[in-house]
C-alpha cells in the first residue's frame, strides 16, 4: 500500500543545514537554522537547567507517566510566566505538548474540533511550520499583510485590511514577539487595534509565544498576549520552552486556553486532554520538570533570568555592530531596520539570487527569503557578514 504514497517536500531548512556541513571552507557563516548560539558558535546549556538537572538526578524517584496535561506545577508555572495577573488561573486550561510545535498542532486541532470549516488567518511571512502543518491539516489557510518590503517594518494598514475580512468563527495567528521570520513587531497602540478588531469581528486570536524574553524582556515580550488574554472572549497560546530556556531537544511546551468565562474552563480542560490522548497520549515531563524547578526556585530562577538577559542584551549589540558596519561600509542608513528587529531573526530583503551569491562567493548561509539568524554572529564574523552582503548588491 505504501508505494502510493507520494515524496514529501524536503525541509528547505534542513537542506541549508545539510548544504552547510558538507561545505569545506572555513569561514563560512551560518545564518540559517534557528537556535542561539554563543560567540563561539556553541548552543550552550544554560546554568540554571544544569543546576536543576543536576538536582533532579539526585531527587528524582519515579519515571512513571504525569497526567494527560502534564505536570499541573508546569502548568501553573507558564500561566504565571506568560500571563502574569493579566487573567485568573482558575480561566484558563492548560496542556504540556512536545515543543511549542505540539502546541501549535493541539491548538489548530481543538480550533477544528470548535469549527470544522474554520480559516486560519496567518501573517505573509510567517513560520514555514505554520503553513506545513495546516496544509497537512487540510484546514484553509488564508494570508494577511504583514511585512513592508521596502522599509522592513510592519505593513500595518494592509494587514488590518486584511483581518477586516475574518469572521466569527476565524481563528487568526499572531506572533506574540520576536516575529519569526521577520522580526518586525507591533507597538502596543497597533496591538490595540488588532484587539480593537478582534472584539469587532469575533474572530478568535491564537499567539504563537515562542521567543519570550529574546526581545525586550521576559515582562515586554508578553505585553501583547496579555492584553489579548484580558480583552477577548477566549484565546490560545502556544509558549515555547525551546529557546527561553535553551532545551530544544527535551521538546517542552505548553497550550493554553484561555476564557472570560470561569465556567468554560472544565470544558477546555477536558478537551486538551483528549487531544494529548489522541496524538501522543501523555507529555514528555523532563524538560518540564526543569522548567518548572527554575521558575519555583527562588535562587535558580534569578540566576536563569540574569542568563537570558544577558543572551537578549548579546543579541542586539550584534543587531547595533552589524547596522553599523553597514552604514559605514554602504554610506546608508538604509540597514537601520536591522538594529531595531527583535528576537533571533530579521528578513533583509535580499533577493533570491542574491541570497545565492552570498552562499556561493561568501560562503554566507542564510534561508532563501533572505531570514537570517543574528544569533549565528559574533564580533569577528559582523564585518565579515556586512561586506558580504554590500558586495552582493542586497
Amino acid at each position: 500500500m505504501f508505494e502510493t504514497i507520494k515524496e514529501q517536500p524536503a525541509d528547505k531548512i534542513l537542506m541549508l543545514m545539510q548544504a552547510y556541513r558538507e561545505d569545506p571552507r572555513s569561514d563560512k557563516i551560518d545564518l540559517g537554522v534557528g537556535v542561539y548560539k554563543d560567540a563561539e558558535g556553541h548552543t550552550p546549556i544554560m546554568r540554571a537547567i544544569k543546576a536543576a538537572e543536576k538536582k533532579l538526578w539526585e531527587t528524582e524517584t519515579t519515571k512513571s507517566y504525569t497526567g494527560l496535561a502534564g505536570d499541573p506545577g508546569f502548568a501553573d508555572a507558564m500561566v504565571a510566566l506568560v500571563l502574569g495577573d493579566a487573567v485568573a488561573r482558575g480561566n484558563v486550561a492548560a496542556a504540556a505538548t512536545p515543543g511549542g510545535t505540539g502546541a501549535v498542532r493541539q491548538a489548530f486541532d481543538m480550533a477544528k474540533m470548535a469549527n470544522p470549516d474554520v480559516r486560519v488567518f496567518v501573517s505573509d511571512p510567517t513560520w514555514p511550520n505554520h503553513l506545513s502543518i495546516l496544509k497537512h491539516m487540510k484546514i484553509e489557510t488564508v494570508m494577511y499583510r504583514y511585512f513592508d518590503a521596502d522599509s522592513r517594518g510592519v505593513d500595518f494598514e494592509g494587514m488590518l485590511a486584511d483581518l477586516a475580512q475574518v469572521r466569527k468563527g476565524d481563528l487568526v495567528l499572531l506572533h506574540g514577539c520576536c516575529h519569526n521570520p521577520t522580526g518586525a513587531n507591533l507597538n502596543t497602540t497597533q496591538w490595540q487595534a488588532v484587539i480593537d478588531l478582534l472584539l469587532k469581528t469575533g474572530a478568535t486570536p491564537m499567539v504563537d509565544l515562542a521567543y519570550q524574553g529574546f526581545g525586550d524582556g521576559l515582562e515586554e515580550d508578553a505585553a501583547a498576549v496579555r492584553m489579548i488574554a484580558a480583552s477577548v472572549p477566549e484565546c490560545l497560546i502556544a509558549a515555547s520552552c525551546s529557546k527561553n530556556f535553551g532545551i530544544y531537544r527535551e521538546r517542552t511546551g505548553l497550550l493554553m486556553a484561555v476564557a472570560q468565562d470561569a465556567g468554560a474552563q472544565k470544558l477546555n480542560q477536558g478537551t486538551l486532554n483528549y487531544l494529548n490522548r489522541q496524538n501522543f497520549s501523555f507529555p514528555p515531563d523532563h524538560g518540564a520538570r526543569l522548567v518548572t524547578m527554575v521558575l519555583t526556585d527562588p535562587e535558580l530562577r534569578a540566576d536563569w533570568a540574569a542568563e537570558l538577559e544577558e543572551m537578549r542584551g548579546g543579541m542586539l549589540d550584534l543587531r547595533q555592530q552589524l547596522a553599523d558596519e553597514l552604514q559605514r561600509l554602504s554610506g546608508s542608513d538604509r540597514f537601520g531596520f536591522i538594529a531595531q528587529h527583535r528576537g533571533m531573526f530579521s528578513r533583509i530583503g535580499a533577493a533570491p539570487e542574491q541570497v545565492e551569491t552570498l552562499r556561493r562567493d561568501h560562503g554566507v548561509y542564510m534561508v532563501g527569503d533572505s531570514r537570517m539568524n543574528i544569533a549565528g554572529l559574533n564580533a569577528k564574523t559582523v564585518p565579515i557578514l556586512a561586506d558580504a552582503i554590500v558586495k552582493s548588491g542586497v
